[in-house]
């Protein structure tokens, strides 16, 4: 249970105190009339002692009497009829609610801190997230500290309404006070009239009530002075004759009004009256209103006809605030049964103080004085000590000594002579009088009465221990007679008794509650006395912490008769579970659900709205969905019944956003509630500015945001350019791809440098580009911003009038201050339609989202103005996807409502600096607030007769199409391609016919010129001319403009050609469009267009090519001997070329036809064509091969030769791409130089030695392809390069794919130097190249002559461009037997070792003589040849390639 103010003992006294009825003549009521009082009320704040009382009980020991409190009532004081009890509890408990400025109370329950307060309505429910920053307290102590003022409200009226019941005799008084005024003009005649009054209404028998508790009631005697108006002298001469008559402890004399009600009443007084009279004051007066007229009293309590009694209305009531002005019943003495009886309801009805109309009221005790209160309280605590107190102990010794002197009889002799003499019980008369019994009524002088009146007689002084006894004493009794009422009522007060005693002599019998309950319940059918029971017993239990046993007790009082006790007593169940050692959460959340539930049933509902919001507290976040909605739900409700539509729109809106495991039905429900609420809200609010809406789910970093024009379709055979639309899926490697390729062409503009102020273009942004820069957009192009909606429900949802919501401001960018120009505009409360001059707001009027379905909306924005926009959210009427035609479309319409949602985006989290890195902060988003430039240009780029798929190597021809679509000039079109190798414009010099597409569609890509066969025909062509300047393949080419300008509107149609990649696949090939417009502006520089083509290649041709050095003696019939030695110097080469062809016939090719083979060289020309075949095209069909060789022989000049010279084959060749080495020689004139780059001597060194054995010859072949396609023969064009670079190295067209590589594990060492470069052996031995010059056959007469000699010349060549130092070995190797046989019995004659110096490129003959013993054929090429540079003092001597086997023949003659 909660916290109450009072602790047990205090409230068990206070519930059960003496009673005192007063009897006022009409003259002291209008003395205190004068304090707008009456005399019990009067009496009232005073009724509790504040010092000890002392008696002596039947042993004559002491008992001390501490806080005794008594209670002074109006001898008609009349309990409420069943009914009218209900309704005023009700109102009781309505208004009495927690005010709004308490602290806070927070309970740690196990894991869950609950906030059980006046604050949990906002503390708990969803619209409150962190409402724990709101407490302003913690619970200190480890007990509960809850309290719940209405509960205690309840319990005090309940009590206080007991109606006086036959088989108890607490609440019966015991004395009556007779009140007479000092200026009556005979004071103890109207004392006597008094007197008999209470004699005539306790003992004629014609009343029923009010119940007497003894027959001699003590009669005390006040006389009543005013002392403002009354004779003083009188008064006291009244009251002297009043001690003789009555005695002083029967009679006092009472002074007040010490001054009147007109002087001083600007004096603030103490009011002690207002807590006691003002029961029902409460904190917000508008509940007392609601509780009473909004809301059903109990459910089975009808509502009264009259509305609120005047008297409950004033606060102001005789005994107790739940008193009413009822109709004369012939049970009570009745206002004219005489004069002398009088009561305050006689005055009541002219009072006009109401709560209800929040009036002032009326203020009380005007004309009394401080001292006039210490009048009042000496009164009451001499009427106590010296009246009341001795005449209870005098009662108790009474009834004691009767009970004394009886028990000397048997049990069964006394109830045989109860028989006899008519002392027995009596049988029931009628229902009416016995409704509160067991079926027996005991006499008022039965034994059993007389042990039960002394019981409660020392119960009332707290005389606990006899008063245990003699209840104890009755309940055998009543038990043996069957009287169960009474033996209830006995059992109860035993229980109570036995818990009260000082020093706990023993244990509290909780099984007699339990049974007395059980009793009154079930045999007695009085759930008023088993309710009283129930609330006694379990705020003792709750005080020996037994909680649980509480928890039960009032579970099982609750019942259906009774709404309001049910959901109080349930509320204070759930407290018991929450305040065991080991909290019962759950529990206590499902009970305050039970409670709450039973609040509303009584119509409690803010009593009912704050158990579900306390209780929500516990089922929040824990994953019980459905009990979460059910709450939720409630609370909606709730709060909108209370007029409090924000937090029922709260309520319902966490109910549609969560992931709901609601029914369909169930949804649609909710939904539909959630519409009505809202749409209340909105028509009270009416304030213009849309509220937000929970559903559908907006996912706001989802969103995307397009600034551009919209891409067009291909119209026929033209294909439009891809550029970058919505739906095309992000790739982060493909955005850094197109980012460079921007910045080498905005670096290839700007003379080889990128700005700072470079920003890449950025069409299309997302979650995933950076969007720390403000974007880019133009004015009259349209932005579009897709949203992503998601419908979390089962039920589908129609949104209309869907639009986006904006802030313009306009600025005027060609201020170089960008000024603004006009205010901020929105269209938040102003129509769309009116801005649309400004910024054309594209509205989708339907948009259905299905059950659970995520759906894209693409709304489109068109800025008319330059400045700056900002996108705020999405604006849209919401209604239910379900159409009911029974309903009718004004139902529907009913049901939708407009509201908004803000697309709030977080940035990306920043990791640049070290503070960013240790904190977590995110950078700005502003991907919705694109900046309006001025007017730019806008390109399209049409592509006419692209194809999908080529051979690798086949040229094609096609067209593109470059069209200005704004009305702004444009320029500077330039193109940069990840691909270079791929296309080209041609060079400037080229010729551009045939002038269209249709023209060229059966035309040769190549340019021919009739020639004869294998004759060569050299062109000195400069890479220059073909846009080839550096090392660098051309990234950026720059497309002519006539005029260098493409104006408004304006189309222009240019050739492209096209090569197959070598490598076979699907290759994606990528195009960016660059181009300025003529008029700069300080926003946008430039604009791209991007375009991705894919090309399938299919195979064609291999190409092997090899050089090998000619070891051929120059002819001797050379004119001069300069000539001779030059064409030694320049030296020759075979080069064969190896053609396969690998096509699987799977593009519908026939065959191959090498048509042509082109040199590019600085050193090198082929020569001559040895072609066994004669002049005829070498023909391939599939899976054939073909070898074809060439003599190459050295250029006379330094310029680079390239046969086929014009375009597209030069384009290509120029263009084509090395996989992994930089090309050399004439396409590359700095190529070589970048590979070395180490220092010293060896740099020198590895250069000369590398020289030798390069060749830096490249091959171009090209060939036709016939193919069959649809029935038609084609002829299909192509070109392969192939780059030969060292002598006897076999070059290949396909670049050979690299083997992977497997995973290492990596060692982190420190970088070691590079290795000095040194060249390889295999360089080192091409230094020298070496010929034998001899006589292919000789003849010798052997028979006369048996020794041959024969004249051999040795030509030593330096290939090399510096001094080598060589030594010639001429003798034979012996190391092996093979040697002997190859070079057979011959040997040198004459210095068989030479060292030589040779100069750079020095031709050397070394005249030698070979001596032959016998005929046969000889092999010369014995001599070793040792060769190393002059200047590398430290090598040894390499060993140079012999020449090919020299043979000679000996013949005998």
């Amino acid at each position: 249970m909660a916290q109450c103010v009072q602790s047990v003992q205090e409230y068990i006294q206070d519930s059960f105190v003496p009673m005192v009825a007063v009897l006022c003549s009409e003259d002291a009521e209008r003395v205190t009339r004068k304090n707008s009082l009456s005399f019990p009320e009067l009496l009232r704040p005073f009724c509790r002692l504040t010092s000890e009382g002392h008696l002596r009980d039947p042993n004559n020991q002491v008992v001390v009497v501490k806080g005794l409190r008594i209670s002074v009532t109006g001898i008609n004081t009349r309990p409420p009829q069943t009914p009218e009890m209900q309704r005023l509890l009700s109102q009781a408990v309505s208004v009495c609610q927690p005010p709004e400025v308490s602290p806070a109370n927070v309970i740690t329950a196990g894991d869950y801190d609950l906030n059980i307060s006046d604050r949990t309505v906002k503390a708990s429910v969803p619209w409150y997230s962190d409402w724990k920053e709101t407490l302003t307290q913690l619970s200190s102590s480890k007990y509960y500290t809850a309290t719940t003022p209405w509960f205690e409200t309840y319990r005090e009226n309940f009590l206080q309404s007991m109606p006086a019941s036959e088989h108890e005799f607490l609440n019966h008084y015991l004395a009556c006070m007779l009140v007479v005024s000092s200026c009556e003009a005979v004071p103890t005649e109207r004392f006597l009239k008094l007197s008999q009054e209470q004699h005539r209404i306790q003992h004629s028998g014609e009343y029923t009530h009010p119940k007497w508790f003894i027959p001699n009631t003590l009669k005390y005697y006040v006389l009543l002075h005013d002392i403002s108006e009354g004779d003083e002298q009188r008064a006291d001469s009244v009251y002297e004759d009043m001690k003789q008559r009555y005695g002083t402890q029967g009679c006092y004399l009472l002074k007040i009004n010490s001054r009147s009600g007109s002087t001083g009443a600007d004096e603030q007084m103490p009011d002690p009256w207002s807590q006691y009279l003002h029961k029902t004051s409460i904190h917000n007066p508008e509940l007392y209103e609601e509780s009473a007229v909004s809301n059903a009293v109990e459910n089975n309590i009808g509502a009264e006809e009259g509305g609120l009694d005047p008297s409950i209305r004033d606060g102001v009531s005789e005994t107790h605030p739940l008193q009413l002005d009822q109709p004369t019943d012939a049970g009570y003495p009745s206002n004219n049964a005489s004069q002398s009886v009088n009561n305050v309801d006689m005055t009541r009805p002219q009072k006009q103080a109401s709560v209800t109309s929040h009036t002032t009221p009326t203020p009380r005790g005007t004309c009394l004085t401080l001292n006039d209160h210490d009048h009042i309280r000496q009164f009451i605590q001499e009427f106590t000590f010296r009246g009341l107190l001795p005449h209870i102990e005098k009662n108790i010794r009474q009834l004691n000594d009767q009970l004394v002197s009886r028990k000397g009889l048997s049990r069964s002799l006394f109830s045989a002579t109860k028989k006899l003499f008519g002392g027995g019980k009596v049988p029931e008369k009628s229902i009416a009088e016995l409704k509160n019994t067991a079926g027996l009524l005991y006499p008022s002088e039965a034994p059993e009465l007389q042990i039960r009146k002394m019981a409660d007689l020392c119960f009332l002084v707290q005389h606990y221990e006899l008063a245990y006894n003699c209840y104890h004493t009755a309940k055998k009794d009543f038990l043996s007679d069957q009287a169960m009422l009474y033996a209830a009522g006995a059992l109860e007060m035993a229980a109570v008794a036995a818990f009260l005693q000082s020093g706990a002599p023993r244990p509290y019998p909780a099984h007699y509650m339990d049974t007395a309950i059980q009793t009154y319940r079930d045999v007695c059918k009085n759930m008023l006395l088993a309710e009283r029971c129930c609330l006694l017993s379990a705020e003792i239990l709750k005080s020996q912490t037994k909680y649980s046993d509480a928890a039960t007790l009032l579970i099982k009082m609750t019942s259906e008769d009774s709404d309001l006790r049910s959901a109080l007593l349930l509320e204070q169940a759930a407290h018991c579970f929450i305040n065991m050692r080991g909290p019962m959460v759950r529990k206590f959340a499902f009970h305050m659900i039970l409670a709450g539930h039973r609040f509303s049933k009584a119509g409690q509902k803010r009593h009912a709205l704050r158990c579900y919001c306390q209780a929500l507290q516990v089922y929040k976040g824990k994953g019980w969905a459905l009990a979460e909605d059910h709450i939720n739900f409630t609370i909606g409700r709730q709060s909108f019944t209370l007029r409090q539509p924000d937090n029922a729109v709260a309520a319902f809106r966490h109910i549609l956003i969560n992931d709901s495991k609601q029914s369909a039905v169930q949804q649609t429900a909710f939904l539909r509630e959630y519409l009505y609420v809202y749409k209340s809200m909105s028509q009270v609010t009416g304030d213009g500015s849309l509220p937000q809406l929970p559903l559908p789910c907006l996912h706001s970093s989802q969103t995307r945001v397009f600034c551009g024009h919209e891409r067009r379709l291909a119209e026929g055979e033209k294909q439009a350019a891809t550029h970058v639309s919505l739906d095309q899926e992000f790739d982060r490697d493909l955005s850094q791809l197109w980012r460079e390729l921007e910045e080498r062409v905005v670096a290839v503009v700007n003379r080889g440098a990128v700005p700072i102020t470079f920003q890449p273009s950025q069409c299309c942004l997302n979650s995933q580009t950076d969007n720390l820069r403000y974007p880019l957009a133009v004015v009259e192009e349209p932005i579009i911003v897709e949203v992503v909606f998601r419908n979390p429900l089962k039920v589908p949802l129609a949104l209309s009038a869907l639009c986006l919501l904006w802030k313009f401001t306009p600025k005027d960018f060609s201020d170089p201050q960008g000024s603004t120009a006009g205010e901020t505009i929105t269209n938040e409360k102003e129509a769309t339609m009116a801005l649309n001059g400004i910024i054309d707001t594209q509205v989708i009027p339907e948009f259905t989202i299905t059950p659970e379905e995520t759906k894209v909306a693409r709304l489109k924005l068109l800025p008319h103005k330059t400045g700056e926009l900002h996108v705020l959210g999405v604006v849209y009427n919401l209604d239910t996807g379900e159409v009911d035609n029974s309903e009718g479309s004004l139902a529907e319409d009913l049901m939708c409502v407009r509201g908004q949602q803000n697309l709030e985006i977080q940035g990306s989290r920043l990791n640049m600096t070290k503070e960013e890195k240790t904190s977590v902060t995110y950078g700005p988003d502003h991907r919705l607030d694109p900046i309006i430039t001025p007017p730019m240009p806008l390109l399209e780029v049409f592509f006419i007769n692209f194809p999908t798929g080529l051979l690798c190597g086949e040229i094609r021809k096609a067209w593109v199409e470059f069209v200005n679509m704004s009305a702004v000039p444009l320029t500077g079109l330039r193109v940069a391609s990840t691909h270079p190798e791929f296309f080209t414009f041609g060079s400037a010099a080229s010729d551009l016919t045939p002038v269209t597409p249709t023209a060229a569609e059966h035309c040769s890509a190549y340019k021919t010129v009739a020639m004869p066969p294998s004759v060569e025909t050299v062109s000195l062509v400069s890479p220059a001319a073909f846009g080839v300047t550096s090392g660098d393949r051309p990234v950026v080419a720059e497309i002519p403009l006539s005029q260098g300008v493409l104006g408004p509107g304006e189309a222009l149609q240019i050739p492209l050609w096209l090569r197959g990649p070598d490598r076979e696949g699907v290759h994606e090939i990528n195009f960016l469009f660059y181009y300025e417009s003529t008029e700069k502006t300080a926003k946008l520089s430039h604009r791209v267009l991007r375009h991705t083509a894919f090309i399938c290649a299919s195979r064609s041709l291999s190409i092997r090519a090899t050089a090998s050095r000619s070891n051929t003696l120059h002819s001797r019939e050379r004119e001069t001997e300069e000539r001779q030695e030059e064409e030694e110097k320049n030296g020759s080469m075979l080069v064969f070329v190896d053609v396969e062809n690998i096509n699987t016939s799977e593009a519908g090719v026939r065959e191959f036809h090498i048509v042509q083979v082109s040199s590019s060289s600085r050193q090198w020309r082929l020569h001559k064509c040895i072609n066994p075949v004669g002049d005829k095209d070498s023909k391939l069909a599939s899976r054939e091969r073909g070898k074809l060789c060439f003599k190459a022989t050295r250029c006379r000049t330094e310029e680079g030769g390239i046969v086929s010279s014009t375009t597209p084959c030069a384009d290509f060749f120029f263009r084509r791409g090395l996989p992994s080495e930089p090309r050399r020689g004439g396409v590359s004139t700095g190529g070589a130089s970048q590979m070395w780059r180490q220092s010293g001597t060896d740099d020198g060194v590895t250069n000369i030695v590398k020289k030798c054995s390069e060749v830096e010859l490249d091959i171009i072949v090209l060939w036709k392809a016939y193919v069959v396609e649809d029935n038609k023969q084609l002829i299909l064009e192509g070109q392969l390069h192939v780059a030969l670079q060292t002598i006897g190295k076999e070059a290949c067209s396909l670049s050979q794919k690299e083997e992977t590589q497997e995973m290492v594990l990596l060692k982190f060492k420190p970088d070691i130097p590079p290795p000095v470069s040194k060249p390889s052996l295999e360089q080192l031995s091409h230094l020298i190249k070496t010929c034998l010059h001899y006589p292919e056959s000789y003849d010798h007469p052997f028979p006369q002559k048996s020794l041959c000699m024969v004249p051999v010349t040795l030509t030593l060549s330096n290939c090399s461009l510096a001094q080598v130092d060589v030594i010639v070995d001429l003798r034979h190797k012996t190391t092996s037997p093979e040697s002997l046989e190859v070079h057979g019995s011959f040997s040198w004659l004459g210095q068989t070792q030479y060292k030589l110096q040779l100069q750079a490129q020095e031709v050397y003959r070394l005249s030698l003589k070979a001596c032959f013993f016998q005929a046969g054929v000889y092999n010369l090429g014995t001599p070793r040849v040792f060769a190393k540079l002059a200047q590398t003092s430290a090598m040894c001597e390499t060993s140079q390639q012999s020449a090919m086997p020299a043979l000679i023949i000996i013949n005998s003659v």
